[in-house]
């Protein structure tokens, strides 16, 4: 059996899970946040057999797409001069974190 952790943007989450359960997996669903951006990440969980890995990495993939936004970036005004203007820079968001461990013991209680 393997635990598969995915770290998907809130944005996805939904659809994803959606995903997952139509194939017939169970998901445990985390809020968590990220650090870059400061966007909101969700962190899903899910224990498979073996066999059914590479569907649910498949799901992930489908699912879990990156994209590009446009954030406004900051630079101090004391590196600038006397005035701050802030101006668009783009940036990718979104995509998933996938971590796969084996598992030795599972129980559903």
């Amino acid at each position: 059996m393997k635990l598969i952790f995915a770290i998907v943007s809130d944005d996805d989450s939904p659809r994803l899970m959606a995903e997952v359960n139509r194939a017939g997996y169970r998901v445990t669903k985390l809020h968590s946040t990220g650090g870059f951006l400061r966007s909101g990440n969700t962190t899903l969980m899910a224990v498979v057999e073996d066999t059914a890995q590479d569907d649910v990495l498949s799901i992930i993939r489908k699912n879990s797409k990156s994209r590009k936004a446009a954030i406004n970036a900051s630079i101090p005004p004391s590196n600038m001069g006397a005035s701050y203007v802030p101006y668009p820079v783009e940036v990718n968001i979104g995509g998933a974190t996938v971590f796969v461990v084996p598992v030795e013991h599972f129980e559903k209680f």
